[in-house]
């Protein structure tokens, strides 16, 4: 059960200040979900709900065995205060302590061990990758047959019950030279596997938001790729009104305003996007004035140039309480 923390929260824009504010404010509270039961969060009227995440194997403990109780509670607990719940699927680490995939995945030969090691290196020293986190093999049949089988039941359960439902970002690091690629991967199957998950998670969700984290996409950095792949899953994205955006809110960040961004920025009208404030976007430089970017610059690039309409703020510190907070105020 979650007890109601009471904080004092101090407003210093006026109503039609956050009227110019993309249309929904998230807060991104990750795996804290007790956090839900801030009086920070429940008492702001223009935070309208949680993004909160779950991973694969607490939703599907074993094989077709689902257990969504953690989701319908957070989704009652804020309801009962007229918020709203976005979700986040996660199928992919950052830590190779983490796996977020049940085990028969990874013990059923069936699923060729379910998942696939991702690596760090810098530039071209791939023989020099250390081991960086876990991701689904999203390009597999047979574990897309599974993953599409979870669509399935989660949008059962839950499409317009909940704002909406996140696919993690499309960025994967095999390498780019093949000698780091997990078995069956490869550009092309990966950019297509991308596009039929999204669209099977529209499929399953029509009612609710279809999100998919598109960053980057593996070898759209090489000479000539012209960022090609990732412009396929925009356009597909758009065929199929799924929503497109992804992590990290950097405005004018070199990295992704040659992938995602323009991407974003150029989607059409019909299509929603939105952009997750994650660890340490409060401290990216700005690359127009050179400074720590502040929050009206973020503000201004999602609203501006982004034009997003859900904005999903990290809670990192100081930032969030000091910064964010004091500058949202019901309307």
């Amino acid at each position: 059960m979650y007890k109601m923390i009471s904080l004092t929260l101090f407003w210093l824009l006026t109503p039609s200040a956050v009227e110019s504010f993309a249309q929904h404010h998230y807060v991104f509270f990750n795996r804290d979900r007790e956090r839900i039961a801030e009086g920070t969060f429940l008492q702001n009227d223009v935070l309208e709900g949680a993004q909160l995440k779950y991973a694969w194997k607490e939703l599907e403990p074993e094989q077709d065995q689902y257990d969504f109780s953690m989701i319908q509670r957070d989704l009652t607990f804020l309801t009962s205060y007229g918020k709203k719940l976005f979700i986040q699927l996660q199928d992919v680490s950052f830590d190779t302590s983490i796996v977020n995939m049940p085990a028969y995945l990874l013990t059923d030969s069936t699923y060729h061990g379910g998942i696939a090691m991702q690596y760090d290196y810098e530039g071209d020293a791939e023989d020099q990758a250390v081991p960086a986190g876990w991701v689904a093999r999203r390009w597999d049949p047979a574990v897309q047959k599974r993953m599409h089988k979870l669509f399935d039941a989660l949008g059962a359960a839950f499409d317009g019950k909940i704002e909406g439902i996140t696919l993690p970002e499309t960025a994967v690091e095999f390498g780019d030279s093949g000698r780091l690629f997990p078995d069956g991967f490869s550009f092309e199957l990966y950019k297509d596997a991308v596009i039929m998950n999204m669209k099977a998670l529209k499929k399953a969700f029509p009612k609710s938001i279809a999100m998919q984290y598109a960053n980057f996409m593996p070898a759209d950095g090489l000479p000539g790729a012209h960022r090609a792949y990732l412009r396929r899953v925009y356009q597909a994205a758009a065929d199929d009104t799924i929503a497109v955006g992804g992590p990290d809110l950097l405005p004018y960040k070199r990295g992704q305003m040659r992938n995602s961004y323009p991407f974003i920025h150029d989607r059409p009208a019909h299509v929603p996007a939105g952009i997750a404030v994650q660890w340490g976007n409060f401290e990216h430089v700005n690359p127009k004035t050179g400074k720590q970017v502040t929050l009206a610059e973020m503000l201004d690039f999602a609203n501006d140039y982004l034009k997003v309409d859900y904005l999903f703020w990290g809670t990192q510190e100081p930032y969030y309480s000091e910064k964010l907070l004091p500058h949202l105020s019901t309307k």
